[in-house]
């Protein structure tokens, strides 16, 4: 009888021993056969964080500006030339209106525009546009900095408090969705301070 109460108890520990182990076995499947979850919480596409190095000169007031000048807040970043397509001022329209649909958390959102060509916007786009920081980055090692699918100009960047580069938007992107992704970024990095 012994016995076979042995040769049960060893059943019933392996048995449990791979209940235990099963997850890890699993995830470990999935690591090496590189299986993902489909669904996301965030909308736009997470990108591989760095800092961002470089420099561009501020139109407005004529200084050299770096990427630690943008620490402090989230910035909402575009590329474009400064003659300003029909889709360069609808990404402007979005940044801007993102940020103001943040209501009292809309001071911690800035919006960049790095521009990529020698051409100055016209002063309408300006004052339509006004708050966004007019960058020339024509040459500038800062533009490396900013991975794209097919064009620079297709993407609203995002760029972490700390200048670290994070996130893209696909081009004609939902503003919603992208309101959406801002809101939740103010709310988990207002809890961490």
């Amino acid at each position: 009888m012994s016995n076979e109460i042995a040769r049960k108890n060893r059943i019933k520990f392996l048995l449990l021993m791979l209940a235990m182990l099963s997850p890890v076995i699993a995830s470990y499947f999935f690591h090496v056969l590189e299986i993902r979850p489909e669904g996301t919480v965030n909308y736009g596409e997470l990108l591989e964080i760095k800092p961002l190095k470089g420099q561009a000169l501020n139109i407005e007031n004529n200084t050299i500006f770096r990427p630690r000048n943008m620490h402090g807040k989230w910035s909402l970043v575009t590329i474009d030339s400064g003659q300003c397509s029909e889709y360069c001022q609808k990404k402007l329209y979005q940044m801007r209106q993102v940020r103001l649909v943040q209501n009292t958390e809309k001071d911690r959102v800035e919006r960049i525009w790095l521009i990529d060509d020698h051409n100055v916007p016209d002063q309408d786009i300006k004052n339509e546009y006004e708050g966004t920081v007019l960058l020339s980055a024509k040459d500038s090692d800062l533009l490396n900095e900013f991975p794209a699918v097919l064009s620079q100009h297709d993407h609203i960047y995002v760029v972490d408090p700390m200048g670290n580069l994070m996130m893209r938007f696909p081009k004609d992107a939902d503003p919603t969705k992208i309101s959406k992704d801002i809101k939740h970024l103010l709310k988990l990095s207002h809890l961490e301070h």
